[in-house]
């Protein structure tokens, strides 16, 4: 079942949350093939824009056939903020998120992240800063606040569609928390009841049922999917099946995460070069062979090798059926 963001209209409520190092280019092209209804990127600094860091122009880099797609920012000045998002009015991208829940120390203390989540009024006036430079839907990524004393998500989500959000994703956990125990739903049924802006509902979403439950629970609108997508992209096929259905469908075998691997190997070679795809690649093939037998060895050989050529023969050998 699609929803709205503003005027974009999301095809079906799954959302691939944003994860530093995993949800660059050729793993989003890959998720939203396998039914993802929306990509976001890897999150962006504010001020590393301004600068026009080269670096971040390349966290920037989508294709045409991306679409929905949405570009995550962070920073904690309203002003530069506002610079930023006009700098990106030519960017080809669908929606503009704000990143207030990232719990990195090196971010939170810079006040950025999570830590905005310490102040409603300043998330207000990042949210409305945004919102008057672009045209395009603004949305909010924040979690159930800094720690277990301070759980504050209803009003901080007050405060972003004060400030103009079009959609507002809560993950279940505190700052503190980072990402152990198990996330905590009942905030995101508060914040669904506070607001009249679509909730996306984040935090231990693992396959159909569990995305389901989190829907029905909650009254949210989707759901975003993060960890659970690293190494493998097929659960949001999974889960939109399984809205549609109520049927569980078989889970890819092993000739199909051998096939997903080379095909994440070439789009990564093909848009970020051998030199350093190849090290960013060794990571995301040993996520997909987690639970193979042998998974610990194969991932000892694959951060040996050097070439995406080194790399397929690897996987010949190792897997001669695929």
């Amino acid at each position: 079942m699609q929803f709205q963001i503003g005027s974009v209209t999301i095809p079906n409520q799954t959302v691939l949350g944003p994860m530093a190092g995993v949800t660059d280019l050729p793993f989003r092209l890959l998720c939203q093939e396998m039914g993802a209804g929306l990509t976001v990127s890897e999150m962006i600094s504010a001020k590393a824009l301004i600068f026009h860091n080269a670096k971040t122009e390349e966290l920037m880099q989508t294709r045409a056939k991306e679409r929905p797609y949405s570009l995550q920012i962070f920073g904690h000045e309203p002003e530069v903020m506002a610079e930023a998002v006009e700098l990106l009015q030519d960017k080809p991208f669908d929606i503009l998120d704000i990143n207030m829940g990232c719990p990195v120390p090196k971010v939170v203390n810079n006040g950025e992240g999570s830590a905005l989540m310490k102040d409603p009024t300043l998330i207000e006036k990042i949210v409305a800063a945004c919102a008057q430079h672009t045209p395009r839907p603004v949305t909010v990524k924040m979690r159930l606040g800094f720690d277990k004393e301070h759980i504050n998500v209803v009003d901080c989500a007050k405060a972003a569609e004060a400030g103009g959000a079009k959609a507002i994703a809560v993950h279940g956990r505190t700052r503190s928390q980072l990402y152990r125990g198990e996330a905590d739903w009942q905030p995101i049924v508060d914040v669904v009841k506070a607001v009249k802006i679509p909730v996306i509902g984040n935090g231990d979403v693992k396959n159909g049922p569990s995305a389901r439950r989190l829907l029905q629970e909650s009254g949210c609108a989707a759901v975003m999917i993060a960890r659970a997508a690293d190494g493998n992209p097929w659960i949001f096929r999974e889960v939109v099946h399984y809205l549609e259905t109520g049927q569980e469908s078989e889970k890819p075998s092993n000739k199909e995460i051998i096939a997903m691997i080379r095909r994440h190997a070439a789009l990564t070679e093909e848009i970020k070069g051998e030199k350093r795809g190849i090290l960013e690649m060794r990571r995301h093939a040993a996520c997909y062979l987690q639970g193979f037998p042998g998974a610990s060895h194969l991932r000892q050989e694959i951060n040996q090798v050097t070439t995406f050529r080194e790399l397929d023969a690897l996987l010949a050998r190792e897997f001669p059926y695929a």
